[in-house]
């Protein structure tokens, strides 16, 4: 099953980046710190993902 919450971070994360890539924007702009604030969201659903799946499989998280 899609995982729509993690399609609409990296859709928007696309989006953002692409503008800043186009305006050639500094760092310190909202556009900019709304994408490390995404990286942030990714990372986290992704080890949420990770341990949920690890959970439902019976698998032993590595040490």
């Amino acid at each position: 099953m899609a995982d729509l919450y993690l399609k609409a971070l990296e859709a928007e994360r696309k989006r953002l980046w692409a503008t800043c890539r186009l305006k050639g924007l500094p760092k310190d702009t909202p556009e900019r710190l709304r994408i490390v604030e995404l990286d942030g969201l990714l990372a986290a659903h992704k080890v949420k993902l990770g341990t949920k799946l690890a959970a439902k499989t019976g698998a032993k998280k590595p040490k």
